[in-house]
């Protein structure tokens, strides 16, 4: 599923969580976070190149640098990608609707 339509329903702004909920999985509160924290920095790589390309194809090379181009293309969907919320918050979300695949390596399993 694309990002942009996993987010259509979310909540830009940062909300109150119950830690509870959080690490009803885990149960504990650093794995939990050190999950959501993976997942936001892959959210972010993602957007970053997706963003970068989509600007790409607007992108006007030119021989000086002091001639600018403004174009309307470009600045709308920079404000599109600005408008989404915080990766943390989409990564947050993931992993409360148990859409996040996570595993723990054989060292952590001999431990237990």
């Amino acid at each position: 599923m694309d990002i942009k339509s996993k987010v259509q329903g979310l909540e830009a702004n940062l909300q109150a969580r119950d830690i509870g909920e959080l690490v009803q999985d885990t149960e504990n509160i650093y794995e939990t976070l050190n999950i959501i924290a993976k997942r936001a920095k892959q959210i972010s790589v993602d957007l970053k190149q997706e963003l970068h390309n989509k600007l790409e194809e607007f992108a006007v090379t030119s021989d000086t640098i002091e001639e600018v181009h403004e174009n309307k293309e470009q600045i709308e969907i920079s404000k599109f990608y600005e408008r989404l919320p915080n990766p943390v918050l989409i990564a947050s979300q993931e992993y409360l609707e148990k859409d996040i695949y996570y595993r723990y390596n054989d060292d952590r399993k001999n431990r237990d």
